[in-house]
């Protein structure tokens, strides 16, 4: 359903270094054949698609999050939550609500929120039942 998500960037290579980690522990990589110089594309190890973009906004302007704007990456797992949401916190990013419980959205919805360095809203989500 989903084709791409772009995310704002004002210093692409600071972006790329900060995404990476978090990226890595979700099962992603890089794609490097196909992406143009002034982007970083990341897909699913096992699929092409969806795409996670980091860019300079195409206008020119600087990139600034939108008010509501919040982009939702999925874990296989609990503990992956938590070990991404460190990842990106030691990383310099600013909690937005650490990792829990969120029974207001279902029984299993288990996520942790962050602002990324250029101010994005980041959800790392698990929706399956701890099985621990």
């Amino acid at each position: 359903m989903i084709s791409h998500v772009f995310v704002g960037a004002n210093d692409l290579d600071r972006a790329s270094d900060f995404y990476a980690p978090i990226m890595g522990e979700l099962g992603w990589r890089r794609r490097h054949s196909e992406a143009p110089s002034h982007l970083v594309i990341w897909n699913p190890a096992e699929s092409t698609r969806p795409l996670f973009v980091l860019g300079p906004p195409f206008d020119g302007q600087a990139a600034d999050p939108g008010n509501g704007g919040m982009v939702a990456l999925l874990a296989p797992d609990r503990a992956t939550v938590d070990h991404t949401y460190a990842i990106a916190i030691a990383a310099g990013a600013t909690s937005e609500g650490a990792p829990g419980l969120r029974p207001q959205y279902h029984a299993h919805y288990y996520g942790a929120y962050f602002r990324d360095l250029d101010g994005n809203k980041i959800c790392i989500v698990c929706h399956q039942a701890d099985n621990s």
